[in-house]
């Protein structure tokens, strides 16, 4: 076992790597991963979370809205038969109430209760994480610290900035040296004196929302910001002059369609940008206290079809490079709606595995989540089932749920150190995604939900990804309209090597500054051309069926449009309501399936309301397939699921265990190979069954 690295040593380590970082790709999560090491317990144990971080009386009064018994439950919460109650339940992490931002001052009394909770479930073999706000509670926090009135936000259209309704909790501009520091002292305490194992910092949604940007010291930043990442050649171009010193960032008082305009462009990129710098020196600061405290943070939307750079300045590969666990709370509990429409959380849990991050959400408990929930968790997260209640949770929780839990638990073999067997990725390009909420937002949601209910493994990939698309058979691009030249060469070497292209409507039409090309950018590979262009018109879409066609040791379809069958208003985000398979969801698969020359590693017989996850344990030579009935409201019992599975090269025999939190004991199936593929049925699925096939 290698020594650790000595403290100095990773130090100026993180200072050489991060030093003049300031352009947006100055540092990468590779580059990031060679300095700070990730903790080590994470990849060996289940996380199953409870948490309450908004109970303690300073902020439960000025809250109000309180029952008489409120301040009667924060105790008990922090009683040992509470905590004795979770660990009988499963629980192996307990988030707890910490710093809300009133001030360390004012919130003295109720550190030190959360010193004491903290102890508690160490004694009982718990993890802890603590909850640190990113708001200020200025009314307590001035009188502590004067000066700092200069890090809030002025008013934004005659208003102050707050957090919602609770307008005692205003916004800071996060990247104010003071600032920092002072959240460096919270960090300072909750590692080094509870001894916590995850720092939980909350509503990162609402950090880089454009209003905290008109902050003084936030346009200076921009300007900053501007200089450092063009040459004053570059900006002319960019802007038409080189001299931004009087640039102002943009007002934001209006939805947006299509984002033509270079400075909101740039100022969209400037607030991912900030919001990623200020976790990256939050990471090294911890990391450098203790490599094994964990990381996480809440941007809430995850991939639920919202333009989160713009609207939050959230960009997820930027922003979980110096991550651990992400939160989402998009809602779209799982199940299927009365129109039909299969909702799922499986997209955000994708693009968190594909950036090195499990999911928190919420999965359990009586008033949201259920076994439905905690089956898509097993499905689709790592090694974490995610919030399966609030602080009380021990006390009174269904009997089914607890059935899933123990499951997860004694089955946790099966849920460590896998990886995906996906055979296509799905690309969002930051510039498609970021710079239009409408065609690029809607085709890619689409393509993925039939994806989804197709029963087609797949990943998310994201602009890095581009430069080894080698695991993968189809690489799909779901109107990503902005592509620049260099990822264009990425595609074509990935198509050249024998790799499927899928491309849909106005995919490569544009550069990485949506500037409109003459022609789509990968007209050599799609062989068609584009509508003309007209001035200050809407593009027009191509007609007619799927263009498909061999291209070197590879192949090209191009799509001319993914159809909805709920078309979503313009500038309205792409949310569930809209995710109904689109209307030529069997074209868009068929295409796929072409492009992977016809057959993919998972073939899947079953309901549209089912779906399946393909993953690998390369150590156990094991394959796993995750089956969730998301309609199991309405059809608890699905009969006969047949599969048809890849196998290497020489197998006869395979052999494959059905579990199932609602079967008495597994079921041992023996499938022939003909074929290279081993062929066998599952005689039913309830709400979730794992296939171990080895």
């Amino acid at each position: 076992m290698r020594a650790p690295c000595p403290k100095w040593v990773l130090v100026l380590l993180i200072l050489t790597v991060l030093g003049g970082c300031s352009k947006r790709e100055a540092v990468k999560p590779a580059e990031i991963a060679k300095v700070l090491r990730k903790p080590q317990w994470l990849k060996q144990e289940p996380l199953i979370i409870v948490g309450n971080w908004d109970d303690m009386a300073i902020f439960r009064r000025r809250v109000g809205g309180n029952p008489v018994w409120q301040e009667e439950d924060y105790r008990r919460e922090h009683s040992e038969e509470a905590v004795r109650k979770l660990k009988d339940l499963g629980v192996t992490m307990a988030i707890i109430h910490f710093y809300k931002g009133f001030g360390l001052e004012a919130e003295k009394e109720h550190m030190q209760d959360s010193r004491e909770l903290a102890a508690l479930c160490k004694k009982y073999g718990i993890r802890v994480g603590v909850y640190i706000g990113s708001t200020l509670a200025y009314e307590t926090f001035l009188r502590e610290k004067p000066d700092a009135a200069s890090w809030l936000v002025p008013s934004f259209l005659g208003r102050p900035v707050t957090y919602g309704s609770q307008t005692f909790r205003r916004r800071v501009y996060f990247m104010d040296p003071g600032y920092r520091e002072y959240i460096k002292r919270v960090l300072l305490i909750a590692i080094k004196e509870l001894k916590v194992d995850l720092i939980h910092f909350d509503n990162t949604s609402s950090q880089a929302m454009a209003p905290v940007f008109l902050h003084p010291e936030a346009v200076k930043d921009f300007r900053t910001y501007l200089v450092r990442k063009y040459s004053p050649e570059v900006l002319k171009k960019r802007f038409g002059f080189a001299d931004v010193g009087l640039v102002e960032p943009p007002e934001w008082d209006r939805p947006m369609t299509t984002i033509d305009d270079p400075l909101f462009q740039e100022w969209t990129d400037f607030r991912c940008h900030q919001l990623a710098a200020y976790y990256r020196e939050m990471e090294s600061f911890i990391r450098g206290l203790n490599p094994e405290v964990a990381v996480e943070n809440n941007p809430s939307r995850g991939i639920s079809g919202v333009n989160t750079a713009w609207e939050q300045g959230v960009d997820y590969p930027r922003l979980l490079a110096h991550t651990d666990v992400v939160w989402t709370e998009e809602g779209n509990e799982a199940g299927v709606m009365p129109e039909g429409i299969l909702i799922s959380k499986i997209r955000s849990y994708k693009m968190a595995v594909m950036l090195g991050n499990s999911v928190f959400t919420y999965t359990g408990g009586s008033s949201r989540g259920g076994k439905l929930a905690l089956a898509e968790a097993m499905a689709y997260n790592r090694q974490n089932l995610g919030m399966i209640g609030g602080g009380l949770a021990g006390y009174d929780f269904p009997e089914d749920q607890k059935r899933y839990i123990k499951f997860y638990k004694d089955h946790f073999a099966y849920y460590r150190d896998v990886e995906s067997k996906a055979d296509v990725a799905v690309l969002h390009s930051f510039a498609s995604m970021a710079y239009n909420s409408d065609r690029p937002w809607q085709s890619a949601m689409l393509v993925e939900q039939a994806l989804i209910q197709g029963k087609v493994p797949f990943e998310i990939v994201f602009d890095d990804n581009l430069k080894n698309l080698s695991k993968y058979r189809v690489l799909v691009l779901p109107d990503q309209e902005c592509l620049s030249s260099s990822q264009m060469e990425a595609i074509r070497q990935f198509v050249s090597q024998g790799g499927g292209l899928v491309a849909s409507e106005h995919s490569s039409l544009y550069n990485e500054w949506r500037q409109r090309r003459r022609d789509f950018g990968l007209q050599d590979l799609f062989k068609v051309n584009a509508a003309p262009w007209v001035a200050g018109q809407p593009e027009q879409l191509l007609q007619g069926p799927a263009v498909k066609r061999e291209a070197g040791k590879g192949r090209v379809a191009y799509i001319p449009e993914i159809r909805p069958s709920v078309p979503k208003p313009p500038s309205a985000p792409m949310t569930s309501q809209y995710w109904k398979l689109p209307q030529n969801w069997q074209e868009v698969l068929s295409a796929i399936r072409w492009a992977a020359r016809g057959s993919l590693s998972l073939e899947v017989k079953a309901p549209l309301t089912v779906t399946a996850e393909l993953q690998e344990q390369k150590q156990q030579g094991r394959m796993l397939i995750h089956l969730v009935n998301y309609d199991a409201a309405r059809t608890p019992l699905v009969g006969r699921v047949e599969i048809s599975l890849l196998v290497p090269e020489g197998k006869r025999e395979v052999e494959a265990l059905v579990f199932s939190p609602e079967e008495e004991k597994p079921l041992k199936l023996t499938a022939a190979v003909r074929g290279g593929r081993a062929v066998f049925a599952i005689p039913r699925v309830r709400t979730y069954a794992l296939v171990a096939v080895r």
